[in-house]
């Protein structure tokens, strides 16, 4: 003998046959999404993991510091090829050597390009001894800009520069007679800095024009 039907209390009634299917229908959907979002979450979880792994795990070296520019020996090679004394400027804690180098051309010029060491500081400057030149030389560096003035530094008289609208980044120049030499010290760092580097200068100067 078949039991009868249980009454369902929200119904008052037995579930028909249609209700009884509509409910194990509904339940069987709610229960695969919630193993779908359990199944989001334990991937999600995974990935998290694989990313720490890869993070911490994985050894990171410092980035690799830009090679090294032996500036007292390079000047010493341009020495002995142009048998005569260049200059050298003398680095301290402030600046760094980018290049270094002699270039060749109708006028040899002894090219040096420093920067600030220190990474919180912005800008260069070129520091460029031409040889047996004079200030006629020195527009060539600087897109034809001729001296507008003059300044002296520790005794030293030095030609102004001051490059108007340009598409290179040269904003300030200063440049001297040195013997048979012309010294330009020429980039984008301001007035008072390129003027204690030409300071810095002063004896090399001095020698250069004495030994004339």
């Amino acid at each position: 003998m078949n039991k009868p039907a249980p009454i369902v209390a929200e119904l008052g009634r037995p579930e028909t046959p249609e209700e009884t299917a509509a409910r194990k229908a509904a339940s069987s959907k709610a229960y695969r999404s919630s193993q779908t979002v359990r199944s989001l979450i334990a991937a999600l979880l995974a990935t998290l993991a694989v990313l720490a792994v890869i993070i911490f795990a994985v050894p990171r070296g410092e980035p690799a510091s830009a090679p090294s520019v032996d500036l007292t020996g390079i000047a010493a090679d341009v020495e002995n090829t142009m048998d005569s004394a260049v200059i050298v400027p003398e680095l301290g804690d402030f600046w760094r050597v980018n290049a270094a180098e002699l270039q060749s051309g109708a006028t040899v010029v002894w090219d040096i390009t420093l920067a600030p060491a220190a990474q919180d500081e912005r800008g260069f400057v070129k520091v460029a001894q031409a040889f047996d030149a004079d200030s006629r030389w020195a527009p060539q560096r600087l897109e034809g800009t001729a001296p507008t003035d003059t300044v002296t530094i520790d005794g030293i008289e030095w030609d102004v520069f001051t490059p108007g609208d340009s598409t290179s980044n040269i904003s300030y120049a200063l440049g001297t007679q040195a013997g048979d030499d012309y010294v330009l010290l020429y980039g984008s760092r301001s007035a008072d800095s390129t003027a204690e580097l030409a300071a810095s200068l002063t004896p090399q100067i001095r020698t250069l024009s004495e030994a004339s």
